[in-house]
């Protein structure tokens, strides 16, 4: 998926996806994944696991809430992409339709130093 599709996919209202387009605009890294679809409402249920887990640590996130609504309501084939913010502050998790052609939901996690450096690799899907 080219950057621009992607902000432009971005350019809603709400805050997470404005900080997630203003951190593509910064020159963010970003991959969106081809490792095929799955449901959204399945999703929703491995992704309120990790926001709990988010919340029991502290960890600082935005739109967590939102996102699980978004993805219980959903109930279609969803692809997932991940944002990272250019100085690793912020870590964006989108969610996109089958064919990638929307948003389907938005959200944000402040990694701590530990998470960033030790163990990249647990914030994939």
């Amino acid at each position: 998926m080219e950057r621009h599709e992607l902000m432009r996919l971005l350019a809603g209202d709400d805050a997470v996806s404005k900080a997630a387009l203003t951190a593509l605009a910064d020159g963010a890294d970003y991959v969106v994944w081809d490792a095929g679809t799955r449901l959204s409402d399945g999703h929703a249920g491995i992704f309120a696991i990790r926001h709990r887990c988010m919340q029991r640590k502290g960890v600082e996130n935005l739109g967590w809430e939102r996102a699980l609504g978004f993805l219980r309501g959903h109930a279609q084939p969803i692809r997932i992409g991940q944002i990272t913010a250019p100085d690793r502050s912020w870590i964006y998790t989108i969610f996109l339709t089958e064919d990638s052609g929307a948003l389907v939901a938005c959200a944000g996690v402040r990694p701590t130093a530990e998470q960033m450096s030790d163990r990249p690799e647990i914030l994939r899907p």
